[in-house]
């Protein structure tokens, strides 16, 4: 935890020195601020020196001296007002300026990881990470602010004014003051682990509820509520004993602060009062005492709050510190160049994949796709035809051999341009909560509406977005749900078809279309293939006929390569045995 706090502190700081300014008029006004508020109290000792040594006879001389001091304490009571303002005003606009920049790091770091990143996370997990972590910025700097930085002042000039009043009693408030605040520090750093437990605990729960709600039709069509709200309800029992004990330990220490508060307040006044016995202390160096002794204990016990809330907020940061403290497991070389795509020819070379030491997928795997050829990858269920698209979209880095798109290796191009170069057309298509124009125009930004209208007539689904109520301007819900299977379909073809990029890969494309508009998408299909390399995955071998090539793939490589009616021919080959077990299917 300590290398991750002084991380995190350390991430704060890189982005905070982008406003010196800021941070240097922010850091002067809340030193003179607290300067000022502590002379407050000693003009206030002279005021009631005054007052006892009149004797209680008001001349005009005492009157003169008494509204000359009150009027003198007026003006430090305003300057200090002034400061306060200028603080306040100068946090918000720097506070402001640094969420929105915490923001955006996370952000822009969060969308640099692979795809294999979040699938191991949580959406609901990641969200909390980024708001826990520029919050925890926000809450650091206002106690450090309004709480920190007065009382380190504070002690200063409390210890300066009453050691000139007398030495033994400056250092008696110095003194409880720094064994104060070191007993709060050895606390804070005791508790910290369990609050860090908490965080845990409350991590795993926001994450099942958003796992749970993510999939609520998979809860009631597969009765799953019963056990879902037992897991949740011991993920629960769990976290309310952990947070029991973070809070029982803080009111044992609130009880240890209450007495440290009782001692200094009878030890003082108890010293204090052998020194006017001595004529050494005044009735105003009493009020003075007694102002420190409640500004003073009003500080040190906010600060215990101050210490516990600040590793509190550094352990909630820790999740995102985290984060960024773990490198991109796919990350661009340095100085990668721009994949530059003419011809679109795809080569596979020597290439070795696997997704645990003992799941390996690929094997010595080579592949050549002439350019503008139609290739289609069939195969049985985990012989890899995925890994494959998943690897030339370099979602995974391959374990060893190349991949190369018109003789660039893939490994050595930016990911930004293979991705421009390279569309997909998945078998369950995610949308945006955006609405449908939005959705389609995703594919190329600059489009114009018309484009996005001609892309969606020839994907065939212009037609039921004009059905809709608000057109293309309707909103499409989470992930596209307020659309059927095969809407969605439609849509990422048409988004597809607007992105017209030179290499097309189709994985089970129509699978989520009726007959009838499977027809429909196998022309628009057509259409986008022409003049492009195109990679199609698929189950239904009725789709795939008219390819130029179909490969077979099973245990890592290539069984079976050829045109559809060669493969055909291959009495007793995996190809000809699945179109015969699909064509009896269609018969029966």
């Amino acid at each position: 935890m300590k290398n991750n706090t002084k991380k995190t502190l350390k991430l704060y700081w890189h982005e905070a020195k982008k406003h010196k300014i800021t941070g240097l008029i922010l850091l002067f006004s809340s030193i003179l601020t607290a300067v000022v508020e502590a002379f407050i109290p000693f003009y206030f000792k002279n005021f009631f020196d005054i007052l006892s040594e009149s004797s209680g006879i008001p001349t005009s001389m005492v009157v003169e001296s008494l509204f000359g001091t009150l009027l003198f304490i007026a003006f430090l009571f305003s300057l200090s007002w002034a400061l306060w303002r200028v603080n306040t005003f100068t946090l918000s606009y720097f506070e402001a300026k640094m969420l929105a920049q915490l923001a955006n790091k996370c952000f822009a770091y969060l969308h640099h990881n692979s795809f294999s990143f979040f699938n191991n996370n949580f959406v609901g997990s990641l969200v909390k990470k980024v708001n826990w972590f520029t919050r925890a910025f926000e809450d650091i700097i206002d106690q450090a602010v309004f709480s920190v930085l007065p009382l380190v002042v504070g002690t200063v000039m409390v210890f300066i004014i009453l050691g000139r009043v007398n030495i033994w009693l400056g250092f008696a408030m110095l003194g409880w003051v720094v064994i104060f605040t070191s007993i709060s520090w050895i606390f804070t750093k005791f508790k910290l682990k369990y609050d860090i437990e908490r965080n845990k605990a409350e991590s795993t729960v926001t994450g099942r509820l958003a796992d749970t709600i993510t999939n609520n039709s998979n809860v009631k069509l597969f009765n799953g509520y019963g056990r879902e709200v037992g897991a949740f309800e011991k993920d629960t029992a769990a976290l309310a004993k952990i947070r029991k004990y973070t809070w029982d330990l803080s009111t044992i220490f609130e009880a240890v602060q209450g007495f440290l508060s009782i001692s200094i307040e009878l030890g003082i006044f108890y010293f204090a009062i052998k020194l006017w016995q001595k004529n050494i202390l005044t009735i105003g160096d009493f009020v003075l005492i007694q102002t420190y002794i409640l500004t003073m204990m009003n500080k040190v016990w906010s600060f215990s709050h101050v210490l516990r809330h600040f590793y509190e907020k550094l352990s909630d940061a820790e999740e995102m510190t985290i984060v960024f403290d773990t490198p991109h497991e796919i990350q661009d070389i340095p100085r990668a160049k721009d994949l530059k795509v003419l011809t679109g020819e795809v080569v596979f070379q020597n290439v070795n994949f696997n997704y645990n030491q003992t799941r390996s997928v690929l094997k010595k795997f080579n592949l050549s796709i002439p350019a503008k050829q139609r290739l289609a990858i069939i195969g049985p269920s985990g012989a890899g035809k995925t890994t494959i698209i998943k690897l030339l979209f370099r979602m995974h880095d391959v374990a060893s051999g190349k991949i190369f798109i018109d003789n660039q290796n893939i490994a050595k191009v930016t990911q930004e341009s293979l991705w421009k170069n390279v569309a997909l057309v998945p078998q369950d298509p995610i949308l945006f909560h955006r609405t449908l124009f939005e959705n389609i125009q995703y594919g190329n930004p600059e489009a114009s509406k018309d484009e996005v209208i001609k892309a969606s007539k020839a994907a065939h689904c212009h037609d039921f977005i004009k059905s809709l109520d608000d057109g293309y301007d309707t909103y499409v819900g989470e992930r596209g749900v307020k659309l059927s299977g095969g809407e969605r379909q439609r849509v990422a073809i048409a988004r597809a078809i607007l992105k017209n990029a030179p290499i097309l890969v189709l994985d089970e494309a129509t699978s989520s279309l009726d007959s009838e508009s499977e027809l429909l998408i196998q022309e628009a299909l057509a259409e986008l293939m022409k003049n492009k390399t195109v990679v199609v995955i698929a189950h239904r071998l009725s789709t795939i006929r008219k390819m130029d090539r179909i490969i077979v793939v099973d245990e890592g490589g290539i069984v079976e390569d050829g045109a559809h009616n060669a493969l055909l021919k291959k009495i007793g080959g995996i190809y000809n045995k699945l179109w015969k077990l699909q064509v009896k299917g269609f018969i029966k």
